[in-house]
């Protein structure tokens, strides 16, 4: 492939060198860089990560209950993330909830998900993971229609180097519950990975099956554009590449196109897709379609992917942003002179 994720980083490169340049550099309804936040929870979860800080787990616990009443899986475990994220570094309201409540299922499973998470952090992660199986099966038996404590499963048998067979039987169970929780996607997807159990083409087969099978407003329209990320951060892969598997790169990201273009401009709940999509095209040198997918982004910045892109979420997103825009300026004022009228400019 032409664009890589080398190609992309050589941008950022570029664009942080350029700080000189400005707002007005085409694209104006772009956010300053300074109204853009990092993971910015939305309206619902914001007063149970405040709560939390002063060490009050009531609405945490009412927001996940009511997720768990509502059967919104999608929902649920994206509020899990955030709050695990948050009892990270200040667990205190945790332990208050566990002391209170230490049947609750939502507890148990915001245990399951930190203990999953901080073992994951750590270089002995296989050892420390299999040590936190039974918080997974707590978590999993004390509300059986929940399919995220089996989101957690797929995630913990990837790490303790689980054969097939486990990966298997962990995903009948997640998919019996919810058939196209995303949550469950993605961590079979990188159960799927050329860079733990799989391949690219076994990614990409996974990812574009599910999304077939999906609704057109489902996350999971948007995990065949994750098997594309995956690839194009494997550059020896990417060297190699087939004319086949660049189709389906371009084909993942058109995807993706379509299920962005179904939500309202800055709404937080696509910012994640969007940015993964954002940066795909900027790898695929898709500038003005790149271009597009930042204004639909508005603020709302993720930490995935541009922290595995460049080590800095926010500076890589805003530097991404402000190379695009560059190169989209450029790109006009090429196309604008007279001996290219008439041409298509890329």
């Amino acid at each position: 492939m032409v664009c890589t994720m080398a190609f992309l980083r050589a941008l950022l490169t570029t664009a942080r060198s350029r700080h000189a340049l400005g707002p007005t550099a085409g694209h104006t309804d772009l956010p300053a860089d300074d109204a853009v936040m990092l993971d910015a929870p939305d309206d619902r979860l914001s007063p149970a990560l405040v709560a939390a800080a002063l060490g009050d787990f009531e609405p945490a616990a009412k927001l996940l209950a009511a997720t768990r009443d509502a059967g919104d899986w999608e929902f649920r475990d994206r509020t899990l993330a955030r709050l695990v994220a948050f009892a990270r570094s200040r667990d205190e309201w945790l332990t208050g909830w566990l002391t209170s409540a230490p049947r609750d299922p939502d507890a148990l499973l915001v245990k399951a998900s930190l203990a999953v998470r901080r073992a994951w952090d750590s270089p002995a992660h296989a050892e420390l993971l299999r040590e936190v199986g039974p918080l997974i099966t707590a978590a999993a038996d004390a509300e059986p229609r929940d399919p995220v404590p089996w989101r957690l499963a797929l995630d913990h048998a990837r790490g303790t180097h689980a054969p097939h067979t486990v990966f298997e039987s962990l995903w009948e169970q997640a998919v019996r519950r919810a058939p196209h929780h995303y949550g469950s996607h993605v961590s079979a997807l990188r159960y799927l990975s050329a860079e733990w159990y799989g391949s690219h083409r076994e990614c990409f087969d996974f990812a574009e099956r599910a999304a077939e099978d999906a609704a057109g407003d489902s996350l999971v329209q948007a995990l065949p554009v994750r098997a594309a990320y995956a690839l194009l951060r494997d550059e020896e892969a990417t060297a190699r590449a087939t004319s086949v598997q660049q189709d389906r790169v371009d084909a993942a990201a058109d995807l993706a196109i379509g299920f962005s273009a179904r939500f309202p401009v800055a709404d937080p709940w696509p910012a994640e897709v969007r940015n993964l999509l954002a940066c795909v095209l900027v790898a695929r040198g898709r500038t003005d379609e790149a271009m597009e997918e930042f204004r639909r982004i508005g603020p709302y910045a993720t930490s995935f992917p541009w922290a595995g892109m460049t080590g800095e979420a926010l500076g890589g997103f805003l530097a991404a942003r402000a190379a695009v825009r560059a190169r989209a300026a450029s790109a006009a004022a090429v196309r604008g002179r007279p001996e290219h009228s008439g041409r298509r400019g890329h």
